[in-house]
């Protein structure tokens, strides 16, 4: 499974495998084609809110791509994140990990968003 499955799978749970990554692939399926669309949207920050507590740390998932995937137990190593970011599509210098982390968490916010999560306000993405 992809990095950024492995976020879609502990926030949205298993029922994210199911979704296509590019949307409307899967038409006049009838019962079989809902089945694969969202059925609502997921409130992201609770989510994310308990990991962080179960942790017993202080993870600032909101602005840190490394916090968030602390939280979910996603390995948050810096390969793992120059793997998530060549997965993503990213660009710029992956040994600028500054930049790229930034890149990263906007991505996977947006990414979030996209399929169904519903993200607190203070998130930009």
């Amino acid at each position: 499974m992809s990095i950024f499955g492995k976020i879609m799978s502990a926030i949205f749970g298993t029922k994210a495998d199911a979704a296509p990554a590019g949307g409307g692939a899967v038409e006049g399926g009838g019962s079989s084609g809902a089945a694969a669309a969202p059925a609502a949207t997921v409130d992201v920050a609770p989510i994310l809110d308990q990991a962080v507590k179960a942790k017993g740390e202080k993870l600032e998932w909101r602005t840190s791509i490394v916090d968030l995937m602390k939280a979910l137990d996603i390995d948050s190593s810096f390969a793992a994140r120059k793997d998530l970011a060549k997965e993503l599509g990213y660009i710029g210098d992956s040994n600028d990990s500054a930049s790229m982390n930034i890149w990263l968490h906007k991505q996977v916010m947006a990414k979030l968003a996209a399929n169904g999560g519903k993200l607190p306000p203070d998130i930009k993405h």
